[in-house]
C-alpha cells in the first residue's frame, strides 16, 4: 500500500471547522438562532445543515423519512463522469450507507462480536496492547509525540487483531485512512485511496477463505459465507478498519490533551476508578470526534427551523454543535467529567448507533487512566498540540509531551 502526495485545495466547510476543542463560532450561531442553511460538502453536493440536538436526533431516528442509501444520493457534480460500475462498489458493506432491511441483515451478522460479554473477554488483550505500547513510549524517552506513538498504535493494533490484518501493514493503513478522511485532499485522490483499501481487503478475504481464522473476517466466512458476496465481505472489513481505529485514536489523543488542560479532572481520572466511566462519556460529548455522519436524503417534504426542505434534498448533521446544544445540556461548553452520559450523540443514534461503541468505550477506559498512571508527571510541551483542521474525524496532528 502507498500514499501519494497531492496539493490541498478546497476550503474547509463550516460544519468541519473548530476553534481548538470548540465548534466554530459560525456553527454555534446557526444552532443558537435555530437557523437551517445550505452548505456545500467537500464532494461538491449541497445539503441543508442541521445543528440543534433535537433536529439531529430526529433525523438519526427516522430512517423511513431520511435515507442513508448511497444508491439514492444524487450524482455529485465532481463525479458525474464516473460510470455506474465505478460508483457501485462504494456502497458494498458500508453500514453507514445502507437502510433497513439491508442494513439490518449485515449489522446482525456483526452484532455478536460487539456484545458486552465479548468486549469483556477482549479486555485483557487490550490491556496487554496498552501496556506494551506504554512500555515502548517509556523506552523512547521524553519528549514524545503521543498521537503517533500511543494514541494511534493502540486502536490500530486492536482492530488489526480483530480483523486478522497483519500488523506489518499497520503503517500503510494509517497513512491511507488519514488521506481518505482529509477533505483538503482532492476528491479523486480520496477515491483512489478508497479503492486501494478495498482492494487490499478483498485480497485479505481471499486468503481468509482458504483458512478462516478466529478473527471477525474468519467468523463471517464460517457463519455467513454463502450469504455474503466478496464485495460485501471486503466492504464490511474496510468499514470496520476505518471506523475502528481512526475515531478511537483521535479520542485518545484529544482526551489526553483535554485532561492536561483540566488538571483537577485529570487527577480524578488517574486516581479514581469510579470516575473513569463518566469521564469517558463526557469527553465523547465534549470532543465529538465524528463531526458529521453520512448525509441523509429527504424522502418526503419536511421542515426544520421554519425552512421547508423538499424530497430529494440532502440534510447534513453537525454532531459537535448538537452535543453542545444548551437546550440539551447545561453549561454545554464546560468540560465536567462528573456529569457522565447526558444523551450525547457522539456514537450516533437509532439503527445507525455505532456498532463498535462498546469496544471504543472499553479502549478509552483502559487507555486513558493507564497512560496517566504510567506518567503521573505528564505535561504538554510548548506548541506541542497541533489540531487537524480539515478531517471528517477531528483530531491532532501531534501531541508532544514530557514527563
Amino acid at each position: 500500500m502507498s500514499a501519494s502526495t497531492t496539493q490541498a485545495v478546497p476550503e474547509v466547510p463550516v460544519y468541519l471547522r473548530r476553534d481548538g476543542f470548540t465548534p466554530a463560532p459560525d456553527l454555534s450561531r446557526l444552532r443558537d438562532a435555530g437557523r437551517v442553511e445550505r452548505v456545500t460538502t467537500p464532494f461538491g453536493a449541497t445539503a441543508w445543515l442541521l445543528t440543534r440536538h433535537e433536529d439531529v436526533r430526529t433525523v438519526l431516528t427516522e430512517t423511513a423519512r431520511f435515507s442513508n442509501e448511497v444508491r439514492v444520493v444524487p450524482h455529485l457534480p465532481e463525479l458525474d463522469d464516473l460510470s455506474e460500475d465505478e460508483r457501485w462498489p462504494l456502497r458494498f458493506g458500508n453500514l453507514l450507507g445502507l437502510d433497513p432491511p439491508e442494513h439490518t441483515r449485515l449489522r446482525r451478522m456483526l452484532t455478536g462480536e460487539f456484545t458486552v460479554r465479548r468486549i469483556r473477554a477482549l479486555e485483557p488483550q487490550v490491556r496487554r496492547i496498552v501496556d506494551d505500547q506504554l512500555a515502548a513510549v517509556e523506552r523512547a524517552g521524553s519528549p514524545v509525540d503521543l498521537a503517533a506513538e500511543y494514541a494511534l498504535p493502540v486502536p490500530s493494533l486492536v482492530v488489526c487483531e480483530l480483523l486478522g490484518v497483519p500488523t506489518a501493514d499497520r503503517a500503510g493503513f494509517n497513512a491511507l485512512t488519514c488521506r481518505l478522511i482529509d477533505v483538503s485532499v482532492p476528491i479523486r485522490e480520496r477515491l483512489r485511496v478508497g479503492r486501494e483499501l478495498r482492494d487490499y481487503m478483498s485480497d485479505l478475504v481471499d486468503r481468509a477463505r482458504l483458512a478462516p481464522g478466529d478473527d471477525i473476517i474468519g467468523m463471517l466466512i464460517r457463519d455467513h459465507g454463502p450469504e455474503l458476496t466478496q464485495a460485501e465481505l471486503a466492504g464490511l472489513a474496510n468499514f470496520l478498519l476505518l471506523a475502528g481505529h481512526e475515531t478511537t485514536a483521535n479520542m485518545l489523543a484529544l482526551g489526553t490533551l483535554a485532561l492536561l488542560r483540566h488538571p483537577d479532572q485529570l487527577a480524578r481520572v488517574r486516581d479514581d476508578p469510579a470516575a473513569v466511566g463518566p469521564a469517558v462519556e463526557e469527553l465523547l460529548r465534549w470532543l465529538s470526534v465524528v463531526q458529521a455522519p453520512v448525509a441523509r436524503q429527504v424522502r418526503e417534504e419536511t421542515e426544520f427551523g421554519g425552512v421547508r426542505i423538499p424530497a430529494g434534498d440532502l440534510v447534513l448533521l453537525s454532531l459537535p454543535a448538537a452535543n453542545r446544544d444548551p437546550a440539551a445540556v447545561e453549561r454545554p461548553d464546560e468540560l465536567d467529567i462528573s456529569r457522565g452520559a447526558v444523551g450525547h450523540l457522539a456514537f450516533g443514534y437509532g439503527v445507525h448507533h455505532c456498532i463498535g461503541a462498546p469496544l471504543a468505550r472499553m479502549e478509552l477506559k483502559v487507555g486513558l487512566p493507564a497512560l496517566l498512571q504510567r506518567f503521573p508527571g505528564l505535561r504538554l510541551e510548548p506548541d506541542g498540540a497541533v489540531f487537524r483542521p480539515s478531517h471528517v474525524f477531528y483530531g491532532l496532528e501531534k501531541l508532544v509531551v514530557s514527563w
